[in-house]
């Protein structure tokens, strides 16, 4: 069996306008407006996207921009810093739910 996630498979994202065309054009024009240069560069841009992507596990993402990245000069350390931000997010995000849990068990507990 090939791989789940078939690298190959990204070349084919512009397909999904195939199914959709109305909404696949506007997230590709919202996309595309997204990674302008603006208040952020697009090399800061991209840096953010590696980030989430390996925050929202997405392996496509992760190869996107760790090319993009690679074009844009960024280091592998300045990549993997940035995966770290994202790691140190995800984490806290799922540590704080934890004072849910610990409210739940102190009311059940009661």
């Amino acid at each position: 069996m090939s791989d789940y996630y078939d690298p190959a498979d990204l070349r084919k994202f512009g397909k999904i306008t195939d199914w959709s065309e109305d909404l696949g054009k506007k997230f590709f024009d919202y996309y595309g407006s997204v990674f302008q240069e603006g208040a952020l560069t697009a090399r800061e841009k991209s840096l953010i996207a590696l980030a989430v992507s390996h925050v929202v596990k997405c392996p496509y993402c992760i190869d996107a921009y760790t090319k993009d990245g690679l074009q844009r000069g960024i280091t592998k350390e300045e990549m993997m810093e940035a995966v770290h931000a994202g790691a140190a997010i995800e984490a806290g995000a799922s540590l704080v739910h934890g004072v849910q849990m610990m409210k739940k068990y102190d009311k059940l507990s009661m």
